[in-house]
């Protein structure tokens, strides 16, 4: 056999040959050995190498092919082994591990083929590589297209976000922090009362009022495994991706499922398969479901109302003069103190300010900041932020009448 050549070669079989012919040559190249060949994700040997938890002692492969992702700038970039035989040293067994990459219909699969001495041993490795890659450590778990990616960024950002720096009503705030921290220290108490020791809460309304930072703040407090869903789309239709999602849910409990604008992930059509995944036949032990929404009014009842599915709802509202003064406030004390407002200001801008979400309260502070940096401080921050107060207050009663012509018109 031309084992250089070997993967080329099989590349040229048809579809539904290659996995047998692969199989059969690899039997008769090594007879005495255990050949086992699957297809997951979960078997992710280029991270388990490059943790160390094994090494490649020779690529026997003519040609390692390997697909590099590009994250964005300063990012480091990702390979993905496509196509290449490797010869592994794993707790001292030598194994050999083809990996072949081909197109099946519209989709791209990789199966990988693992030879060694005794099935125990092919099998604990692949137990190991798919173990390893299961857990998540230090990171978030994003979902998308079909994929689970590993983001050690996005967990760097949300360690930014605690409950120290967010502004909420005060009887809010506190109920959302003691109550997951409670959840996930009272395993004992559910299970000795035969409660299912699962939990389901949403996060209600208008955009800019603090849903996300809390979000952030909740995963941050808890430090448990996070998988973040920004899509359930897939190759194979929403239902597999939804699959996908709590079976590793289940996998990684005690953990967090964050779905970042519910009414946005759901189709109608498969909306009666995500409810069986949230709540039913299949146990979701130590899961948390946290999800936003920014339209409640579009999610089905079955969804917002059934007990069980989602059993808390927080109501996030547009702050108060107490909340905005302490945004404001909070902002005013981080500034240099040519740049500071007096506390009359202050209270000036949060009267003038009714109705205003936090994101309108940020855009405001940094557009001031911004023109009085311009400005080179010419004009006093209190004369600059009071005339950004009366542009953006503009800007908001002119969207206003915009929506409202808009909506006349559709009548």
């Amino acid at each position: 056999m031309d084992i250089e050549n070997f993967i080329r070669d099989a590349l040229y079989k048809p579809n539904d040959y290659i996995a047998y012919y692969v199989g059969r040559e690899l039997a008769e190249l090594y007879p005495g050995k255990t050949i086992l060949e699957g297809q997951t994700g979960y078997f992710d040997l280029e991270s388990f190498i490059r943790d160390e938890k094994c090494s490649v002692v020779e690529e026997k492969s003519v040609f390692h092919h390997v697909k590099l992702d590009w994250e964005g700038a300063g990012e480091k970039l990702k390979p993905r082994i496509q196509n290449s035989w490797l010869n592994v040293l794993w707790q001292g067994h030598l194994l050999d591990v083809i990996l072949i990459t081909w197109h099946d219909g519209c989709y791209r699969r990789r199966h990988h083929w693992i030879a060694a001495e005794e099935r125990k041993i092919a099998e604990d490795f692949f137990d190991a590589v798919c173990e390893w890659s299961c857990e998540v450590r230090g990171e978030i778990l994003i979902y998308q297209d079909g994929y689970f990616q590993k983001d050690p960024q996005l967990y760097d950002s949300i360690k930014t976000a605690t409950f120290d720096n967010l502004i909420l009503p005060v009887r809010l705030k506190q109920q959302i922090q003691d109550d997951f921290q409670r959840f996930f220290d009272s395993r004992e108490t559910y299970e000795r009362y035969g409660i299912p020791w699962k939990r389901g809460a949403i996060f209600i309304g208008p955009p800019g009022n603090g849903k996300t930072h809390t979000l952030k703040a909740v995963i941050n407090q808890l430090a448990k495994p996070c998988i973040y869903v920004r899509s359930f789309e897939e190759d194979e239709g929403d239902e597999e991706g939804m699959a996908e999602v709590f079976k590793r849910a289940r996998m990684v409990a005690p953990c967090l499922v964050v779905l970042e604008d519910l009414d946005s992930l759901i189709a109608d059509q498969s909306q009666a398969f995500f409810l069986n995944e949230l709540d039913g036949f299949r146990p979701n032990t130590g899961v948390v479901v946290l999800a936003t929404t920014n339209h409640p009014e579009k999610l089905d009842a079955a969804i917002l109302d059934r007990p069980s599915r989602f059993d808390r709802k927080y109501y996030f509202r547009l702050p108060a003069d107490a909340e905005r003064f302490s945004y404001i406030r909070k902002w005013n004390d981080g500034l240099q103190p040519e740049m500071r407002v007096t506390e009359t200001v202050a209270i000036e801008i949060v009267q003038r300010t009714a109705g205003f979400s936090f994101a309108y309260l940020k855009e405001l502070l940094v557009a001031s900041m911004m023109e009085w940096v311009a400005g080179a401080g010419s004009a006093s921050m209190a004369q600059v932020i009071r005339t950004q107060t009366g542009l953006l207050l503009n800007q908001i009663s002119n969207q206003k009448t915009g929506k409202a012509k808009a909506a006349a018109a559709h009548q």
